[in-house]
């Protein structure tokens, strides 16, 4: 199923931290749990007094996805997957809410509504 308006698809992964490494590192490891998911994506305006300040900002964006029936939970990620000229093209995006539009799970508008986060590995090898 897909939203009108789409412009990424992408995959799900479920990530966990599976083991700790040599010097006692968490070794974050993942799953895919959901193959070509259609979204819409934004990006989310930063903060303007963060940007008066000099501070550093937290960039966001929102997905709409679908079908309403997808086991996303926070700390999964997105990574795009298509299309390939698109300028988060393999990225990964680290979901930080996950949350139900207010259709029953019926109506064919339903989606959920993703606040997603860029995400940053701490070691090279994960």
């Amino acid at each position: 199923m897909t939203i009108a308006g789409s412009n990424v698809q992408g995959r799900i992964w479920r990530i966990w931290q599976s083991t700790d490494d040599a010097v006692g590192g968490a070794m974050i490891t993942g799953t895919v749990v959901h193959n070509n998911v259609w979204a819409r994506i934004q990006q989310q305006p930063e903060e303007q007094l963060l940007l008066q300040q000099g501070s550093e900002t937290f960039k966001t964006w929102t997905a709409l996805i679908a079908p309403v029936t997808l086991d996303i939970e926070e700390r999964y990620e997105f990574e795009v997957t298509l299309p390939l000229n698109y300028y988060l093209y393999g990225k990964r995006l680290r979901v930080i809410n996950v949350r139900q539009a207010d259709f029953v799970p019926s109506d064919g508008r339903n989606y959920i509504l993703l606040t997603l986060t860029r995400s940053e590995k701490a070691h090279a090898q994960q």
